[in-house]
């Protein structure tokens, strides 16, 4: 039965790490009860001691009270029914009587005893253990970790590996569902390298920006599922919220940006865009990626569910696309707002881009480029401010994991 599986796990677990297990059981059946080593029975309204002995003597103890064990029944059985007061055969009275005289005056003594003694320290005691494993001259960490971070990174890099090895849906999600949506999307705009810029080449780097930038998205759900895991297993000091965080970027981040990289060079190719532009479009889709994939992991790790999640990025969605020099553009923008292009991934994204395809056509002084306020000289300061939100938004993940959303016990 699962009762006796869950016991011999535990008495697994109290001999071989000589730990004590305290278990509070409702009249087992007698294959589970044999596994235990010392039994306490208390009486039922109020709780009183009845016998606090071996096990194995407890079918004996109950025979010398004058209440034997009759042949084909289960002790545990018996013993609920002679502890319950107000039962056909309580003898609950009688039995915490009889313990007062048999046993109360042998465990008081040795309580006295064992309160001459000094004890081991928890340093001492944690020795002990180790030295009863063979463990001895290996070092005892004494902080509220077992193991130090880098046993806690591979143990769950290894956990997560083999648990996204076991579901190839989520693979598929990841890498191939963009290039699907690479192949569609490069069918509409196929061939457009091959016309003068205008119209489709915006908007198809805006689109192109878009897609990469939501690539992340719908993985909340499945990182705010894995966060109520987590913040069980942290509650009880595991393992750290970072090694969790750092394990999670491991697989999913190179899943994510194997998906993201091989749609973009599908659609690139599709678009037939002259090659020299690769570097600078694919540079500026996967710093998009990396710094939308820390923004929705924040999002996910400070929202109590997945609904609230999708609520609280939308916004940041809405701010950033909208404010990208071609929707909004700095002129048309309310000087209140003004701001918000210093910090636009997308509004540096695209004006790298479309400053680099137009720089046999006029550059600053194309028609298009100058409507939309783009000029040279930011690109550094794009990448930094992106580099920037991305790190930023990691130590905020790691904050919301560790202070939020946490288990009620």
């Amino acid at each position: 039965t699962d009762a006796e599986l869950c016991v011999k796990a535990l008495r697994v677990i109290a001999k071989r790490l000589n730990v004590l297990v305290l278990v509070v059981i409702h009249q087992p059946r007698k294959e589970v009860a044999r596994l235990f080593d010392t039994l306490v029975l208390l009486t039922s309204n109020p709780g009183r001691m009845a016998y606090c002995g071996p096990m194995a003597q407890a079918s004996s103890y109950m025979g010398a009270c004058g209440y034997p064990i009759p042949d084909q029944t289960n002790p545990t059985d018996l013993y609920l029914d002679l502890l319950t007061p107000g039962a056909e055969f309580d003898a609950s009275d009688a039995l915490v009587a009889a313990f007062a005289q048999r046993q109360k005056p042998d465990i008081d003594l040795v309580v006295k005893e064992a309160g001459t003694v000094i004890g081991h320290t928890t340093k001492g005691m944690l020795m002990a253990a180790r030295e009863l494993q063979g463990l001895e001259g290996k070092g005892v960490r004494f902080g509220a970790y077992a193991v130090p971070f880098y046993v806690q990174l591979r143990t769950l890099l290894s956990r997560k590996v083999r648990i996204t090895l076991r579901n190839p849906a989520a693979i598929g999600m990841q890498i191939l569902m963009p290039m699907i949506t690479g192949v569609v999307v490069g069918t509409i705009f196929q061939g457009i390298g091959k016309i003068d810029f205008g119209i489709p080449q915006v908007l198809f780097i805006f689109i192109l920006l878009t897609i990469l930038s939501l690539q992340s998205l719908p993985l909340m759900p499945a990182l705010i599922e894995e966060r109520t895991f987590m913040k069980h297993e942290t509650s009880e000091r595991l393992y750290m919220e970072s090694a969790h965080i750092l394990a999670t970027m491991l697989v999913t981040v190179p899943l994510s940006l194997i998906g993201a990289a091989s749609q973009t060079l599908i659609i690139f190719a599709f678009a037939g865009l002259p090659s020299e532009f690769l570097p600078t479009i694919l540079g500026w889709t996967l710093l998009l990626f990396f710094m939308f994939d820390a923004l929705f992991q924040c999002v996910a790790a400070v929202a109590p569910d997945g609904e609230q999640a999708m609520t609280m990025a939308t916004p940041w969605l809405v701010v950033f696309m909208l404010f990208n020099g071609l929707i909004v553009t700095k002129a048309t923008a309310p000087v209140y707002l003004r701001w918000v292009f210093e910090i636009s991934p997308t509004s540096y994204a695209m004006q790298s881009i479309f400053l680099t395809m137009t720089e046999d056509s006029g550059g600053e002084n194309n028609p298009l480029i100058k409507s939309c306020g783009y000029q040279h000289g930011h690109d550094f300061k794009g990448i930094v401010v992106i580099i920037c939100m991305t790190v930023v938004l990691r130590l905020l993940q790691v904050l919301a994991l560790k202070f939020l959303n946490n288990i009620q016990k």
